[in-house]
C-alpha cells in the first residue's frame, strides 16, 4: 500500500508496532503491511488477545478479553504523523460490562477533536497533541512510549489535559546467545492512579505491558511471562519502597496527638477534648485535656513529637471488608484512613510474598487478613487462587489455606454446586468459615443450608429473588440482571425466607454496594454520583475513565430501571440491618475513595452515621476476632486516622484524613496524594519535632522524596 506523506515528513521515519523502518522516496512510502499478536495472561492462562496490523502509517488493533465473562472487546484505527503522535484513532466496541464504545479523535487544518464516552471537545493544534483515549488497550500504551521518547525530555501535554511522562527504569536482555532479545523497560506517569509499564525491544516495537497481575507479552514468548511479571514486580516494587521510605515516618519518642475528639466505637460517641499519645505502635495514654499535664497551658514536652488535632476527631481506622491487594493499593488505603482490609481472592505466591513486608515495614499497606480464593473450573473461570480439577482436590486446597493461615474460604462462580458443602466441612474442620458469591445454578438459601456464613455482593445475594434457575451467573448478567430489581417486593416470600435464614444462622453480609451503584448509574459523560467529592482531583485518565457507561443501555426504560433497582439495593442493606445482620463494609476495589462512598450508601440508606463508623471500625474487628484493634484504648495497636469534622454527624467528614497511622509510622495523606499526582484534600496537622531528634529518617525536617523537606509546623 502507497501512503501519501508530505514533505516536511519526508525525513521522518516512524517505527510502529510490527513494522520495519519505511523507506522514504520522492514523496512515498512503501512498507509492507505487517501483522504482530500479543496475549493477555493472567495467573498463567491466557485471557484475552492484542492483534495489530501496521501499514505505512495506519494501524489496526483488534482487542479483545473474556476475564470470569466480562472485558473489553473492541477494534482501533491509528494514524500515526510527525514525531509517532496519532493524527486520528477511533475505538468501536463494547468496554468492561458489555457498555458501548464509540470514540474518536482526529487532528486536522490546525484543530484537534475529540468524542469518548467521557467527554468531547475541539481545541486549536498547530501541531498534533496527544490524545489519550478513553477506551484504550495495551497497544496504546507502545504508542505513548514511542512519542515521549522523541519529545523533549521524554514529556508531553495531553489532550484533553494533563501531562505524561516517560521514565527509563533499565535495560535487560531476554534469552541467550543468538535467541537473545534486547529490551528496555519504562514506566508511563501522570495519567492514571497507577503507573504503566512497558518492555520495548530495540525497534521500539512493544514486547509486553505489565500491571498488578495482568500481562500482555508477544505471542511466542508465553513461556518468558514469569521472568517478565519478575521483572515488573522488581520494578513495581523498587518505586513502592522509595515512596514508603519517602513517607512513612517513624520516631522513638512518644507522639502526643492534642486537642482531639475521641471517636467511641462501642457507644457511637465522640468525647470531649483530649490527649492521646502514641509509643511506636501501642497507645500508651487516652485523657481529657484538662487532665493533661501539658494540656492547655502552652507548654510541651521537649522529648516528645507534638500533634495538634485542631479540635478534629481521633478514631479507629477504617477497614475494607472486601479488597484485591495490589502493589500500589497500600498507599491509596492509608491515604484514605483504612488501616485493614480482608483480602478476597488474590495470586497466592503474590500475597504470600507481599504479606510479610508490609508486616515489616518495607512497604507501605494497611493490615491483611486473607481469604483463600477456590474458583471452579468453566470457560468463565476467574484465574485467582486455585482452580480444583476434583471435589478433592478442592479439599486438599482448603488445606492449603489453613496451613497458611487464611481465615476464610471465598468460593466463586464456577464453583460446582455440589462441591460446596464438602468444601465447607473441610474448612470447618480445620477452624475456618466460608464466604462468596453463589455459584452459577445454586441459591443464597442452599449455599446457607451448605455451610456458609456469610453472602458477598449485594447482587449475588438478591439475584436469588430476581433469576429462573436456569440462568448463568457466570456471565455479565450477574449484574444486568439487577435491573429487575426495579420492582422486587422484599415483603415477597422469597426475600423473607432468606433473611429468616441469615438471622436464623447469624450470617453476614459483604454487600459492596459501591461497586452495584458505579454500574448501574454509570453514564457517559456524567460524574457518578459516588466520585463527585473528589473527582476533580484525580489525575485525567482516571477522571475520564469514570465518566462512561459500563452496563449496556439500549432505551430510557433500561436507564430508568436501573436508577429504581439501585434505590432497591439501599432498601435491601436498610432491611438487613434492621434484622440485626451484620454488613460489613467492603469494596471490590482498593483506591480507598470507595470505602468512603460505601459508608455514604449505609447513610443514605437510612443506617446513622454513628453506626457506619462502628460498623467501618469496631465490628470488622469483633467478626475477625481481632482483640487489639477497633477502639482507641490504652494498650490497643495505635491504628489511628484524624478528621477534622465530626462523622457522627456527617458521615462524608471521613473523605478528608490529616493524619494517619499504622504500624508505628505516621503517614500524611496530603504527601501521599502529592506522590501519586493526585490534587491532596486536607492538609496536614500542625505537627512539632523536638531539634533533638531531628535527623535522617527520624524527622520530619529530613528532606523527602516528594516535595522536597517540612517544616517543624507542618500547619504553616
Amino acid at each position: 500500500m502507497n501512503t501519501r506523506v508530505s514533505p516536511r515528513h519526508l525525513a521522518t521515519i516512524l517505527w510502529l508496532n510490527g513494522a520495519a523502518a519505511l523507506a522514504l522516496t520522492a514523496g512515498t512510502a512503501q512498507a509492507a503491511a505487517v501483522t504482530e499478536k500479543l496475549v493477555i495472561v493472567q495467573n498463567g492462562e491466557n485471557i484475552g488477545t492484542v492483534t495489530g496490523t501496521t501499514d505505512g502509517a495506519s494501524v489496526s488493533v483488534d482487542y479483545y478479553v473474556d476475564d470470569n465473562g466480562r472485558g473489553p472487546k473492541h477494534k482501533e484505527n491509528l494514524t500515526i504523523g510527525a514525531g509517532g503522535i496519532p493524527t486520528s484513532w477511533t475505538v468501536g466496541g463494547t468496554s468492561l460490562m458489555g457498555g458501548s464504545v464509540n470514540e474518536s479523535f482526529k487532528w486536522e487544518g490546525g484543530q484537534a477533536s475529540w468524542t469518548s464516552q467521557a467527554d468531547k471537545g475541539a481545541v486549536p493544534a498547530a501541531k498534533a497533541p496527544l490524545y489519550v483515549v478513553n477506551d484504550d488497550s495495551p497497544w496504546a500504551l507502545g504508542v505513548y512510549a514511542r512519542a515521549l521518547l522523541k519529545a523533549p525530555g521524554n514529556s508531553l501535554p495531553l489532550l484533553p489535559a494533563g501531562t505524561m511522562r516517560l521514565v527509563k527504569v533499565k535495560a535487560t536482555t531476554l534469552g541467550a546467545g543468538k535467541d537473545a532479545l534486547p529490551l528496555t523497560l519504562y514506566r508511563i506517569e501522570g495519567v492514571n492512579l497507577q503507573p504503566d509499564y512497558v518492555l520495548l525491544d530495540k525497534a521500539g516495537r512493544l514486547f509486553a505491558t505489565f500491571g498488578g497481575h495482568y500481562l500482555t507479552i508477544r505471542q511466542g514468548h508465553e513461556k518468558e511471562a514469569h521472568a517478565i511479571q519478575a521483572l515488573g514486580a522488581e520494578a513495581e516494587r523498587a518505586l513502592a519502597r522509595d515512596r514508603q521510605k519517602a513517607l512513612a515516618h517513624r520516631y522513638t519518642q512518644p507522639v502526643r496527638i492534642r486537642n482531639v475528639h475521641v471517636f467511641d466505637a462501642r457507644t457511637g460517641t465522640l468525647g470531649g477534648l483530649s490527649t492521646v499519645i502514641v509509643l511506636r505502635d501501642r497507645i500508651t495514654a487516652v485523657m481529657p485535656s484538662d487532665q493533661d499535664p501539658f494540656g492547655g497551658n502552652g507548654a510541651q514536652p521537649d522529648d516528645q513529637v507534638i500533634v495538634d488535632g485542631q479540635g478534629g476527631t481521633l478514631m479507629p481506622g477504617l477497614h475494607d471488608m472486601h479488597s484485591h491487594t495490589t502493589l500500589d493499593s497500600g498507599l491509596f488505603y492509608l491515604a484514605a484512613g483504612v488501616t485493614e482490609t480482608r483480602d478476597m481472592g488474590n495470586d497466592n505466591a503474590f500475597l504470600q510474598d507481599m504479606m510479610p513486608r508490609i508486616e515489616a515495614g518495607e512497604l507501605a499497606g494497611p493490615r491483611i487478613t486473607p481469604n483463600g480464593f477456590l474458583e471452579g473450573r468453566s470457560p468463565y473461570s476467574a484465574r485467582f487462587g486455585i482452580i480444583p480439577e476434583t471435589v478433592a482436590d478442592a479439599v486438599k486446597a482448603v488445606d492449603w489455606y489453613a496451613d497458611r493461615g487464611y481465615f476464610q474460604i471465598k468460593i466463586y462462580n464456577s464453583m460446582t454446586p455440589d462441591w460446596v458443602r464438602p468444601i465447607a466441612d473441610e474448612a470447618h474442620k480445620r477452624g475456618m468459615t466460608v464466604t462468596g458469591h453463589v455459584p452459577a445454578f445454586d441459591t443464597p438459601d442452599r449455599c446457607i443450608r451448605d455451610g456458609y456464613s456469610e453472602i458477598t455482593h449485594i447482587n449475588q445475594l438478591m439475584l436469588g429473588w430476581l433469576l429462573k434457575p436456569e440462568e448463568d451467573t457466570r456471565t455479565p448478567l450477574r449484574l444486568t440482571a439487577m435491573a429487575r430489581a426495579a420492582d422486587l417486593d422484599l415483603n415477597s416470600a422469597p426475600v423473607q425466607a432468606t433473611v429468616k435464614l441469615m438471622v436464623d444462622g447469624h450470617i453476614a453480609h459483604d454487600p459492596t454496594a459501591v461497586i452495584l451503584e458505579r454500574l448501574m448509574l454509570s453514564r457517559a459523560g456524567v460524574t457518578p454520583p459516588g466520585d463527585v467529592d473528589y473527582l476533580d482531583n484525580m489525575p485525567i485518565g482516571y477522571q475520564r475513565y469514570r465518566k462512561r457507561t459500563f452496563v449496556p443501555l439500549k432505551s430510557p426504560a433500561d436507564d430508568q430501571a436501573y436508577v429504581k433497582a439501585f434505590g432497591k439495593v439501599l432498601e435491601t442493606l436498610k432491611l438487613l440491618h434492621d434484622k440485626g445482620i451484620r454488613l460489613l463494609p467492603g469494596t471490590d476495589d482498593v483506591t480507598g475513595f470507595t470505602v468512603h462512598r460505601e459508608m455514604e450508601l449505609y447513610t443514605m440508606a437510612g443506617i446513622s452515621p454513628a453506626e457506619v463508623l462502628r460498623l467501618s471500625t469496631l465490628s470488622p474487628e469483633e467478626y475477625m476476632g481481632h482483640g487489639d484493634l477497633g477502639t482507641v484504648e490504652r494498650g490497643k495497636l495505635a491504628d489511628l486516622v484524624l478528621i477534622a469534622g465530626d462523622p457522627t454527624q456527617d458521615i462524608r467528614a471521613v473523605k478528608k484524613p490529616r493524619l494517619v497511622m499504622k504500624g508505628g509510622a505516621i503517614y500524611y495523606p496530603s504527601e501521599i496524594y502529592q506522590s501519586l499526582s493526585i490534587k491532596p484534600f486536607a492538609d496536614a496537622p500542625p505537627v512539632t519535632v523536638p531539634k533533638v531528634m531531628e535527623g535522617p529518617g527520624d524527622s520530619l525536617g529530613a528532606p523527602g522524596l516528594f516535595g522536597g523537606g517540612h517544616d517543624d509546623d507542618l500547619g504553616d
